[in-house]
């Protein structure tokens, strides 16, 4: 066993089999599919000070688009000098441009772990599987820090008569062409999550020509279509218990995305939202 399991991995198992004991004492239907769900909200609770700080640090930064934009229209031939005012109007404002990228780091193990804890906690086989699989309830139970959590027997993963460990693409011949809905669901909200983390249109300078600056406009908005495609594919190709997590998540980060900013870049989309955001860009 490996440090980051027993960092990461092991801890987050344990919370899973407590709130899954507790929800099969309640006599909860479909116990391990809620058991995910509730999971995957403790641990974003747990991450939330530091995403909300993240996005605090955005909304500043977006808060200041036309000043950014002005200094680069004013000094667009001399790039040390726009770096020199630029900085200078960050520390004005109180915007840390690297806070994102720490609040990712720290973010990305923990999310990596709760996958490899969720990956494994849905395999039903015990041959060819990731190397993850938790297929009895012993394997389960070697990695339990207490006798009281321990199973009798391995949890069933049936989630309202959906296997959590069959992929939607396996569950197409039983269910019909309806589980589709999963991987369109799964990509829509990503969408919707990634229009909402950009800025809306009316700060984005007014270009005349082409530049670095539209090719890395160009490719931010490819990678906001290209990667809830990616996401709705994988969706449709994993074990459907990921899709509740990931779709869990994603659900947690709008609402959370929300409550900071509004509705960003969505109201691009869908005019009629600009009435109720938020005057955070006067």
């Amino acid at each position: 066993m490996n440090y980051f399991d027993i960092i990461l991995v092991n801890p987050i198992l344990n919370v899973l089999v407590a709130v899954y004991q507790l929800l099969m004492a309640l006599h909860v239907p479909s116990a391990l599919g809620f058991s995910i769900i509730l999971l995957t909200i403790i641990v974003r609770l747990i991450l939330s000070p530091l995403l909300h700080q993240s996005l605090k640090q955005q909304k500043k930064m977006q808060q200041i688009m036309p000043e950014i934009n002005k200094l680069k229209e004013k000094h667009k031939n001399d790039a040390k000098r726009l770096q020199t005012e630029q900085m200078a109007l960050f520390q004005k404002h109180g915007v840390n441009p690297a806070s994102g990228c720490v609040v990712m780091i720290i973010q990305i193990p923990i999310l990596i772990a709760l996958y490899q804890v969720l990956l494994g906690s849905v395999c039903l086989t015990t041959k060819g599987a990731h190397s993850l699989c938790l297929p009895t309830a012993n394997a389960v139970n070697e990695r339990l820090y207490f006798n009281g959590l321990k199973l009798h027997e391995l949890w069933n993963t049936s989630f309202f008569g959906l296997s959590l460990g069959h992929t939607p693409s396996q569950l197409l011949s039983q269910v019909g062409f309806g589980i589709v809905l999963v991987a369109v669901l799964t990509a829509s909200l990503q969408l919707i999550q990634s229009k909402m983390m950009m800025a809306p249109a009316a700060l984005m300078p007014k270009k005349e020509k082409k530049s670095e600056e539209d090719f890395a406009t160009a490719f931010q908005t490819q990678s906001m279509y290209l990667l809830p495609l990616m996401v709705g594919f994988f969706s449709f190709s994993l074990p459907f218990g990921l899709s509740l997590y990931w779709n869990t998540l994603t659900i947690f980060g709008i609402i959370q995305q929300y409550i900071i900013q509004r509705w960003g870049g969505l109201v691009d989309w869908f005019p009629f939202l600009k009435d109720t955001q938020e005057s955070k860009y006067q």
